[in-house]
């Protein structure tokens, strides 16, 4: 363990998790606010301001179990150095700017998750690896988007039959109005998993170098500064992935939005609570198939869907190998 980190390079480590946690936000703005703009109930420049709110807000609602599992359940504490953190982070920052180029609604989440382990693998091997906080995070890869997908099309349902004697302009005027509580509520769930993220990074630095004594925990200056990052980045946007995200799977229109962000809600709420790191893209992806499947199975591009579940699978190997190859590249310069 690097004891001996001299303290601007501290801070800049810090300074690159927050870039990355920007990042994020920025990166996955579609997340939050695709289905509120394709449905026109939302202007863009609106629905930043109003998702970057939520997603500051929601450190009050969840508490830390996801920065728990990130610092300490997918690579050993104790391997944790400058190298490792900054290696991890790197992969992440890449893998991000490469498919948010390209406009492709890949995971932050499982990119940052790919930097840790291939740093962690690159400095003590296999071993480094906690295989139990991993297959976890793995495994809701698969879940969370069924569940999304699954939530949708049960609300779809539901909602579908209690409209049934309503007529399509009242129908439409009432889930104008309730996709805002619903686009709240996913930005809330958006904040609360994701920015974790970056918390338990920040945290786990922090506690290899003994700034937070034997008990791990996060500060409350992270969890401010995470929350912020990620609400700036949400700010700025993220165009190119809202309209792969809101316009090219399939057409909502506010009914159905709504089903997809409440759905996505209920599956995000659900992983933070447990402390389970899961994908944001990955769930209202999941969700948005669920109400276009739902209407019909032709009404979904699946060649659209079919791309976006390949950068899924490529995400957590091809940061590793970004971070991997980053550790290396830190060490032979080093020495």
């Amino acid at each position: 363990m690097d004891a001996q980190l001299g303290l601007p390079i501290l801070v800049g480590l810090i300074a690159v998790a927050l870039a990355f946690d920007f990042l994020n936000g920025l990166h996955d703005a579609a997340n939050s606010i695709a289905t509120i703009v394709s449905t026109r109930v939302l202007r863009p420049q609106y629905a930043v301001f109003w998702a970057a709110f939520f997603n500051f807000v929601a450190f009050s609602v969840f508490g830390l179990h996801v920065a728990q599992t990130i610092g300490t359940g997918i690579i050993d504490p104790a391997i944790v150095d400058a190298h490792v953190i900054f290696a991890a982070l790197v992969g992440a920052i890449v893998w991000n700017l490469v498919t948010w180029a390209a406009g492709i609604p890949s995971s932050s989440s499982h990119a940052l998750i790919g930097g840790l382990v291939g740093a962690g693998v690159a400095k003590a091997g296999i071993s480094a690896t906690v295989w139990s906080g991993l297959s976890k995070t793995v495994l809701a890869i698969v879940l969370s988007p069924l569940v999304g997908l699954v939530l949708a099309m049960i609300l779809v349902a539901i909602v579908s039959w209690a409209s049934v004697r309503s007529t399509p302009f009242a129908v439409d005027r009432a889930f104008r109005i309730l996709q805002f509580a619903s686009a709240s509520l996913y930005s809330l769930g958006h904040g609360g998993n994701d920015a974790q993220k970056t918390m338990g990074i920040i945290a786990v630095l922090l506690y290899s170098q003994g700034h937070l004594g034997e008990q791990f925990t996060v500060p409350f200056w992270v969890v401010l500064s995470c929350q912020a990052a990620m609400a700036l980045g949400t700010l700025m946007g993220g165009w190119r992935i809202v309209r792969t995200m809101g316009l090219r799977i399939t057409k909502l229109n506010p009914m159905q939005g709504f089903c997809a962000e409440t759905g996505g809600a209920i599956t995000l709420f659900l992983a933070t609570f447990l402390g389970v790191p899961v994908s944001t893209t990955h769930t209202i992806t999941g969700a948005i198939v669920g109400v276009g499947a739902a209407r019909r199975a032709s009404a979904v591009r699946w060649n659209v869907a079919g791309s976006i579940v390949y950068a899924w699978i490529f995400t957590i190997p091809a940061s590793a190998i970004v971070a991997a190859l980053t550790f290396w590249l830190v060490s032979v310069l080093q020495h």
